[in-house]
C-alpha cells in the first residue's frame, strides 16, 4: 500500500470490535468498579472501546492529577507504566493498578537512573528537566519534571542558563528553539511511534487535502513539525482544533487514538491521521495492552499494583511538585 494514499482503514493491530461482546464487557467492568469503589483513568492513546469505559480520559499528568480529587482508593489506570507510577507517586496512599504489566514505553526504557548519573556527570553544573515520559528513577535523578504542555514554560521558568534535557530528542530540539537563550543539551532518546513519521508523509496528505489544518505532537521529527499549523499537547489539540473554526478537515501527527475524543467532541469534522494510511505507522503497540478483557481481569483478580520505593516517589515527588506550580503553554 502506498503511504500517500489516505484509505480509510483500520490499524493493522486492531481488530474491528464485537459490539454484543464488548457490551458485555464494558457492563461486567462498571458493575465490579462500582462494587469496588474503583476509579477507571484512560490515557487518550488507549482503545476507542477502553476510553469509553473509563471515568476520566486524558493525558498522563492530567489523569493522575483527576485521581488526587477522586475520594475512591482504587486507580485503575489504563495507560502505560510510567503513568501508572506517577499516578502512584502523587497518591501514594492509594492503590494503583495497571491491567497489563506489557504496556512499557520505549521512550522511558531509553534512559535509566545510571544512564542519567553518567550524563549529568559529563555536563556538570546543569538544571536536569525531565518529561514526564520516564521512570520513577530518572524523575526522582531530576530537578524538575515537565510535559509535553508545559515544557517551554519550564524551561523558562528556571534561574540556570545551562540545561540538561531529558529523554526525548524530538520534544527537547522543539523546546530548544522556544527558548534559544537557554543552553540545553538533549538526550538522544525518542517516542518511535512519533519520531517514524516523516514530513513526506504528511506532506503527501496535505496535497491531497490541501484545506486540511495539520495538527503535531512535540514529540515528531522536526522535518513534520515544520509542516504543522499547530504543535502542542495532546490535550492541547482540542483547543487547536477550537481555534480554526473554519476548517473542516485536520491531518493529526500522533497516535490514532487520540482521534477517538476528537471525533467525539468535533463530530461535526473530519480528522485523518497523518501517517498517510490512518494509523498503520502512528499506532503504540504498548497503549493497546490494556484492553477490556485486561480491565476486567484487573478488577476481578485484583492485579497488577503498581509499587514505588518510598524514597525514590519522595525525590520523584519533589521534581512533579516543581512542574505542577509551572503554568501549561498550551
Amino acid at each position: 500500500m502506498s503511504h500517500g494514499a489516505l484509505q480509510r482503514i483500520a490499524p493493522p493491530a486492531y481488530v474491528p470490535v464485537d459490539e454484543e461482546r464488548d457490551d458485555f464487557l464494558c457492563q461486567e467492568i462498571r458493575r465490579l468498579a462500582a462494587e469496588r469503589q474503583a476509579l477507571i483513568l484512560a490515557h487518550n492513546y488507549q482503545l476507542p472501546e477502553v476510553q469509553d469505559v473509563a471515568d476520566f480520559v486524558g493525558d498522563s499528568l492530567g489523569l493522575a492529577l483527576e485521581a488526587q480529587k477522586d475520594p475512591r482508593e482504587i486507580i485503575v489506570f489504563c495507560g502505560v507504566h510510567f503513568m501508572a507510577e506517577s499516578a502512584k507517586i502523587l497518591n501514594p496512599e492509594k492503590r494503583v493498578l495497571l491491567p497489563s504489566l506489557a504496556a512499557g514505553c520505549s521512550l522511558s526504557d531509553s534512559i535509566t537512573a545510571d544512564s542519567l548519573e553518567d550524563w549529568k556527570q559529563r555536563y556538570p553544573g546543569r538544571a536536569v528537566v525531565t518529561y514526564v515520559n520516564s521512570s520513577a528513577e530518572v524523575k526522582a535523578g531530576s530537578d524538575i519534571c515537565c510535559t509535553s504542555a508545559n515544557a517551554v514554560s519550564v524551561i523558562r521558568s528556571l534561574s540556570e542558563e545551562k540545561i540538561l534535557f531529558t529523554p526525548d530528542r524530538n520534544l527537547g530540539r522543539w523546546v530548544a528553539r522556544q527558548v534559544p537563550e537557554k543552553d540545553i543539551v538533549i538526550y538522544d532518546g525518542c517516542c518511535p511511534t512519533h519520531d517514524v513519521l516523516r514530513g513526506a508523509d504528511v506532506g503527501a496528505g496535505k496535497r491531497q487535502r490541501p484545506d486540511a489544518v495539520v495538527i503535531a505532537h512535540p514529540e515528531c521529527r522536526e522535518d513534520v513539525l515544520a509542516l504543522a499549523d499547530e504543535i502542542c499537547s495532546t490535550t492541547g489539540m482540542h483547543a487547536a482544533v477550537e481555534r480554526h473554526p473554519e476548517a473542516k478537515t485536520f491531518l493529526i501527527a500522533t497516535e490514532w487514538g487520540l482521534l477517538h475524543q476528537l471525533k467525539k467532541r468535533f463530530p461535526d469534522r473530519e480528522f485523518i491521521v497523518a501517517d498517510g494510511c490512518i494509523g498503520c505507522r502512528l499506532h503504540c503497540p504498548y497503549m493497546k495492552m490494556n484492553d477490556l478483557e485486561a480491565v476486567l481481569r484487573c478488577l476481578r483478580e485484583d492485579r497488577f499494583e503498581i509499587r514505588v520505593d518510598p524514597e525514590v516517589a519522595s525525590r520523584a515527588r519533589v521534581a512533579l511538585e516543581r512542574m505542577m506550580a509551572v503554568p501549561r503553554d498550551r
